[in-house]
């Protein structure tokens, strides 16, 4: 994990050094770079999350709990994580009406994710309120 961050570090100011330089003769070169850099440092991140996807299955097989809603939990965190990212672009490029935007969607779809493991949770306090009663 520690020379991962060195690789973050320097992919982020290769792009940031390689942006301000194409900004004084291309400025609409500048956004790719920016985002070619930004898309490469997603790719990292999603490399190293993809290795910790194993023990979030081993904890629920461990738990009991079911798969899918482990799943979901992990749909939610990364549509959080993409969208605060995407949203970081946007704002880093003026565009704070579209982040906004961006980041409202991302909450919505986030709910509506959150809808079946609500109903999970109330169907089991429903049941242990039937046990003790």
């Amino acid at each position: 994990m520690t020379t991962q961050i060195f690789q973050f570090v320097g992919v982020a100011f290769v792009t940031a050094v390689a942006a301000i330089l194409v900004k004084s003769t291309k400025p609409e070169l500048a956004f790719a770079v920016t985002i070619a850099g930004s898309i490469i440092l997603l790719l990292f991140a999603l490399e190293i999350f993809r290795g910790s996807i194993d023990i979030f299955t081993e904890i629920a097989e461990t738990t009991g709990l079911n798969s899918t809603i482990v799943k979901t939990l992990l749909k939610m965190v990364g549509i959080g994580y993409i969208v605060e990212f995407s949203a970081g672009v946007l704002h880093d490029f003026g565009q704070d009406s579209l982040a906004d935007k961006l980041i409202f969607c991302g909450k919505l779809i986030i709910l509506v994710l959150a809808v079946p493991i609500l109903e999970s949770v109330l169907g089991l306090v429903n049941d242990l309120l039937r046990l003790i009663a």
